[in-house]
């Protein structure tokens, strides 16, 4: 039976990202809790403007337990699903055992019925604890497989800093007039997570290839493979000009989606990692196709 909701000495509160004193107490909360910083998403235009953090505050202003929705419309198998995301989850161990999350999530879900959204998915390492909330673990893959020949028509791409004004503004245009890298699985929509995730991992790679109006996030490692996490255009270039334009022949190449915009075949493989993607909602609806959402899609 879940535990009743105990909140002696806290107060809830609904909306406070426009507040500065409430956006710093969720990026201490996250920083303590995850060790990761959120805060350099105020200079890179700050969160999702959909977003509605839900959360109990102590009398200092601390946060002690959070959870945040927004709207990430995604396509899957080839139909845009107006669906909401929940992030950003979290209880300071000194206040758990107190059914806070669960009411926080409560309140975040019964927000998301009432907006009309028609499903919900959520990235965690503990699946059990969102399956009595009507959440389902999707089963994801990667694709892997040989590099094409680099096309050699393809003007030389140059590289992105999202901490750049003349760039971050140039990645916000093309973010708002992306298309999915896929018709299995991939959001249309995810601006605030694709810059704030540029931040977390110090070997992604942003380039811009002009001629195509094409932003690439991707990675390289010691032997020579090449990792695609990401591509954000209007019109999805070709893995071939993608490598052409960043003038390297790579001696492998994986996929963190399904490819089926590069003109590339690589060999589905399950997507091995401790954090799962769940969703709820839409029946027993899976991707067609092995699938996964990019890396910098992860909220």
């Amino acid at each position: 039976m879940a535990k009743r909701l105990d909140s002696a000495g806290l107060t809830f509160r609904q909306d406070y990202f426009g507040d500065p004193a409430g956006w710093t107490a969720l990026v201490c909360l996250l920083r303590d809790i995850f060790g990761i910083d959120i805060g350099p998403l105020r200079q890179l235009g700050g969160p999702d403007p959909t977003s509605m953090p839900f959360g109990w505050f102590d009398a200092e202003g601390e946060l002690a337990a959070n959870i945040s929705a927004f709207a990430l419309p995604f396509v899957l198998n080839g139909r845009i699903v107006h669906a909401a995301g929940l992030q950003s989850g979290a209880v300071r161990p000194a206040w758990r055992g107190r059914g806070l999350y669960r009411d926080v999530t409560v309140k975040a879900l019964d927000w998301c019925e009432k907006q009309g959204f028609e499903a919900v998915i959520l990235y965690t390492d503990k699946p059990s604890l969102y399956e009595a909330y009507g959440f389902r673990a999707i089963p994801l893959h990667r694709y892997e497989g040989p590099a094409p020949d680099p096309s050699s028509s393809a003007a030389r791409a140059r590289p992105l800093l999202p901490t750049n004004a003349d760039d971050l503004a140039l990645l916000q245009a093309l973010l708002k007039g992306r298309s999915p890298v896929s018709t299995s699985l991939a959001v249309t929509v995810n601006a605030a997570m694709f810059l704030i995730n540029t931040q977390f991992d110090p070997d992604i790679r942003i380039s811009f290839l002009a001629e195509r109006q094409a932003v690439i996030a991707w990675k390289i490692n010691e032997a020579g493979r090449f990792s695609l996490l990401d591509i954000v255009a209007a019109e999805i270039p070709s893995l071939a000009v993608i490598l052409g334009g960043l003038e390297i022949a790579p001696a492998s190449v994986e996929v963190l989606f399904r490819p089926d915009k590069l003109g590339w075949k690589g060999v589905p493989q399950p997507l091995e990692s401790g954090t799962r993607l769940m969703l709820r909602g839409l029946g027993d609806a899976t991707p067609d196709f092995p699938a996964m959402l990019s890396p910098m899609a992860e909220f």
